[in-house]
C-alpha cells in the first residue's frame, strides 16, 4: 500500500505482472464525462506504459454502463484508443456463474460474471475518488460495474436494483471474495462529492494517488479522509469466518 503525490505519479507495475499473459483493467468508464466522473485517460496511459515496461502481456479494458447500454461510445468519448489494448463491453461477454467461497455468504451465494475475468492473470481496479451521499465509491465498489446491470435489475433506475435491494454493502463484501482483484488504484487528483449520483457534483483538489491491494487502499482512504464505507467492516467479519 502506497500513497503518491499525483503530480509526480508514474505507475510501476508489480513484479507479478511479469508472469501474466493477460492483464485486465477495470476503470470507471460508464459515463461520457471526463475525470473526476470517470478514470482519466492520463491514468490509463500511465498504467498501460507501466505494464509494457516489464511485460508483453495482452492488456484488456473491461467495463459496462449502469443502464446496460453499450459502453463503446463511452470509450470513444473518453479517448480510450490505446494501441495494442482491447476494449471490451461487459454486456457482450460470456457470463459464467461463480460461487462465493465464503461458508456463509452475506446475501449472494453466486454471481454471474464475465468469463474473461477468470481467464485473466492479473486484475486491476482503477477508480476516481468519489463520495456519493457521504458514502465512498472506490476500488471495491468499482467491481460492481463488472456485473451486467440488466442481469440484476432493469437498468431503468440506474442499474443493479436487485442488488441494492439486498443491501449493497453486503453485496460488495460478497463480491470482494468471489472476484478478488490483485491491485486497486484510487485516482485522487481531486475528490468528487455528490449528494445523490455519480455524475452531478463538485470536486475539490486532493493531489494524491493510492495504490495497493483493493481492501487496503479503500481502508486507507476511509481512515485518512473519514469516508464511510460499511462494506469494509463486513469484509473484516467475513474474513474471520473464512479463516476460522
Amino acid at each position: 500500500m502506497a500513497v503518491f503525490n499525483s503530480d509526480k505519479f508514474v505507475f510501476e507495475a508489480p513484479s507479478a505482472v511479469v508472469r501474466a499473459r493477460r492483464v485486465l483493467i477495470k476503470p470507471v468508464a460508464g459515463y461520457a464525462l471526463p475525470y473526476p466522473v470517470t478514470t482519466s485517460r492520463e491514468m490509463m496511459i500511465s498504467i498501460i506504459l507501466g505494464i509494457r515496461q516489464i511485460s508483453d502481456a495482452d492488456i484488456l479494458i473491461l467495463d459496462g454502463t449502469p443502464t446496460g447500454s453499450p459502453v463503446a461510445s463511452m470509450y470513444s468519448e473518453l479517448r480510450y484508443d490505446f494501441p495494442r489494448v482491447l476494449t471490451l463491453d461487459v454486456r457482450n461477454t460470456t457470463l459464467v456463474e461463480v460461487e462465493n467461497p465464503l461458508l456463509k455468504p452475506l446475501v449472494m451465494p453466486t454471481f454471474m460474471l464475465p468469463s474473461i475475468i477468470l481467464s485473466s492473470d492479473y486484475l486491476i481496479s482503477v477508480a476516481p475518488l468519489k463520495v456519493v451521499g457521504d458514502v465512498g465509491r472506490l476500488s471495491i465498489f468499482n467491481l460492481l460495474g463488472l456485473i451486467p446491470a440488466t442481469k440484476y435489475g432493469s437498468g431503468a433506475k440506474g442499474g443493479w436494483e436487485d442488488l441494492y435491494a439486498l443491501g449493497i454493502d453486503k453485496v460488495l463484501a460478497d463480491l470482494f471474495y468471489t472476484m478478488p482483484f490483485d491491485l486497486g488504484i484510487i485516482e485522487a487528483h481531486s475528490k468528487f462529492i455528490s449528494k445523490s449520483d455519480s455524475v452531478d457534483g463538485e470536486s475539490e483538489p486532493l493531489g494524491k494517488i493510492f495504490v495497493g491491494e483493493p481492501y487496503k487502499v479503500d481502508m486507507e482512504v476511509s481512515q485518512m479522509l473519514g469516508i464511510k464505507m460499511d462494506y469494509l467492516k463486513l469484509i473484516d467479519d467475513a474474513r474471520m469466518d473464512l479463516e476460522a
